[in-house]
């Protein structure tokens, strides 16, 4: 039975960091047909809202009702970190291939540590300093490979999507003093219903409601990126944790970085060169040494 539910549980993470990973796949699709980032980044969570509104009446049954001081913490939380994170993304991925996008994105365990270490005291050690070089230098080697073979302006948009790994970083910091008084679940869907709040309040004082209307595969790529991309892979995520931990849904989520180059490959038309191979390597490496330091 319990080795069931540690199988079931590296089944929830895989799924998780697969279909998250699609993300930035689905977002360069949308773009070919001339979708601004905003109105993009609207469509997703208006689809995806309805399924953590429900989350969150759900998983507020018989629990405790949140105090003032968490409640505003929660908001801030949901600007910062979903908010601010998703539109960084967003406006990166105009710039970047979406294999270089996730492999900055996947730098936030490594940013994660240097926060704990500038702010809550945390002991630096040399196997994060080890971690943290190795993972850094993955992203240069990446980095030179889009800056050669890229279009349009690849620093700016990886300066983007570094911000969105920052703050995504900032949001688990924060998050993690609360997830245990307020549940996973529910923090995860009050978090993401403030984001959306907010994504709505800057398209309504930016963006005509006319930007709706959009062509159908844009549409339903949203529905796609909404629901397939975003609602599944937040829960399979919790379901993983409960299972496994942290820890090791860390570790498989490593997958992510290599089912997004495999996806721009076959979808996107990514070339799949040498320097961004041995980039992928050494974060993925990076980010390991990190992991098992952590859950040994």
């Amino acid at each position: 039975m319990r080795r069931r539910a540690f199988l079931t549980g590296l089944a929830f993470a895989a799924i998780g960091s697969v279909l998250f990973s699609a993300k930035a796949v689905v977002i360069k699709l949308a773009y070919r047909h001339g979708v601004d980032p905003l109105t993009l980044l609207a469509l997703r969570m208006l689809f995806a809202a309805p399924f953590f509104a429900v989350a969150l009446v759900w998983s507020s049954r018989g629990r405790a009702a949140l105090t003032g001081r968490e409640h505003a913490r929660i908001i801030f939380i949901g600007v910062v970190g979903y908010y601010g994170a998703s539109y960084f993304d967003f406006l990166g991925l105009q710039h970047v291939s979406a294999g270089l996008e996730r492999l900055i994105l996947y730098l936030y365990p490594t940013i994660v540590v240097l926060i704990s270490v500038l702010f809550l005291h945390r002991r630096f050690t040399r196997t994060d300093g080890l971690a943290l070089a190795v993972a850094y230098a993955g992203i240069l080697a990446a980095f030179w490979h889009d800056v050669r073979v890229g279009s349009g302006n690849v620093p700016l948009g990886a300066t983007l999507v570094f911000a969105s790994a920052l703050t995504y970083a900032v949001y688990l910091v924060l998050a993690g003093e609360l997830v245990h008084r307020v549940g996973a679940i529910r923090l995860t869907a009050y978090a993401i219903l403030v984001s959306t709040a907010a994504v709505m309040l800057q398209f309504v004082l930016q963006n005509p409601w006319s930007s709706f209307q959009q062509p159908a595969p844009v549409i339903w790529l949203s529905a796609v990126n909404g629901f397939f991309c975003t609602v599944l892979p937040a829960f399979a995520t919790m379901l993983a944790i409960e299972r496994i931990g942290a820890g090791r849904t860390a570790m498989v989520a490593m997958i992510g970085p290599m089912a997004t180059i495999a996806m721009a490959w076959a979808l996107l038309d990514e070339a799949m060169s040498g320097w961004g191979m041995i980039g992928t390597a050494l974060v993925l490496g990076g980010v390991l040494i990190l992991s098992r330091g952590k859950v040994r």
